[in-house]
């Protein structure tokens, strides 16, 4: 199949290609099913997942815990709590909350 697309549209298939980073084709297919391809994140998006991964090793280990010795040392469960909840809230921060715009005049 082939389309043809005005220099505007192309500009926009292009520059969606490139923020991304998945093939033209690929981004057809999904906005004709319906679905907007979402942009690559950026690293801090990759360095978060990494703390969640040690995060859920903590937890792994206090499971392994319990499960060898019949109980889980409370100052470390309040440890990875404290941990998890800075961890959301940071998250929150970074990838859900407004930020401002600097571009934007002042009164």
């Amino acid at each position: 199949v082939c389309i043809y697309l005005s220099d505007e549209e192309m500009r926009i298939l292009t520059d969606l290609e490139r923020r991304t980073g998945v093939r033209r084709t690929v981004i057809l297919r999904a906005l004709l099913a319906g679905y907007r391809p979402r942009e690559r994140p950026d690293d801090r998006f990759y360095a978060a997942m990494r703390q969640m991964e040690g995060i859920a090793d903590g937890i792994g280990r206090l499971a392994a815990q319990a499960d060898v010795s019949g109980g889980i040392d409370p100052r470390k469960l309040e440890e990875e709590m404290v941990r998890w909840h800075r961890f959301q809230a940071e998250i929150e921060r970074l990838f859900l909350r407004p930020e401002k715009d600097p571009r934007r005049w002042q009164s």
